[in-house]
């Protein structure tokens, strides 16, 4: 489990094509200070298992299903990508439960920028706007944010100086994809409620 709160720009060192699938090799200093065979590291918000450790690199397996349901195919060598290593039991939960499961992608619309912040507005996929409530969280690129507003085109975000800083989305232009997963209690609560179904029948 991650939190969305990206912990250091990194970027891709090398892609090998396996086919149906690609291993990635990521250089990132923080996240192999104490990385190992094994350990989960999220990549762009896209939870991949570490098979490999050199230095400053690590080497991940990306599966076709992932490469298809996220952006990671688009990435090329010197690609810049958000890093967060699994968040441990007793740590704090800074932004909110993530999983690094990516449930579609979306594009970036327009940034509206401002004094000290700015607004930012993301497509959203139809199969998962029912999850996406203003004020509620979703995760971009593997970012935690805050949702400022959505609706049938998309939704809002702002961002702050720190974010456009330290991660992705300060140099993400009209056009550039990002992967999203909704909140996964929404999703769950959906399911138990029976969504499709009537509520309440035993």
């Amino acid at each position: 489990m991650f939190t969305g709160i990206v912990e250091e720009l990194g970027e891709i060192a090398a892609i090998e094509s396996l086919g149906d699938a690609a291993r990635v090799a990521i250089r990132g200093k923080v996240v192999t200070g104490d990385a190992g065979h094994g350990d989960s590291i999220a990549v762009n918000g896209v939870c991949l298992t570490v098979v490999d450790v050199e230095g400053e690199v690590f080497t991940a397996d990306v599966m076709k299903e992932t490469l298809d349901r996220s952006s990671l195919g688009a990435l090329r060598p010197g690609s810049p990508v958000n890093l967060e290593r699994a968040v441990r039991a007793d740590g704090r939960l800074g932004g909110h439960i993530v999983q690094g499961h990516v449930d579609g992608t979306g594009t970036l619309l327009s940034r509206e920028p401002g004094e000290h912040w700015e607004v930012v507005r993301f497509s959203l996929p139809a199969g998962l706007a029912r999850y996406v409530v203003e004020k509620g969280s979703i995760a971009v690129d593997g970012v935690s944010l805050t949702v400022a507003g959505v609706d049938i085109g998309g939704f809002s975000v702002g961002l702050i100086p720190t974010t456009l800083r330290l991660t992705t989305l300060g140099a993400k232009r009209p056009g550039d994809p990002v992967n999203l997963e909704v909140d996964v209690i929404a999703k769950h609560v959906e399911k138990l409620l029976g969504a499709y179904g009537t509520v309440g029948t035993p």
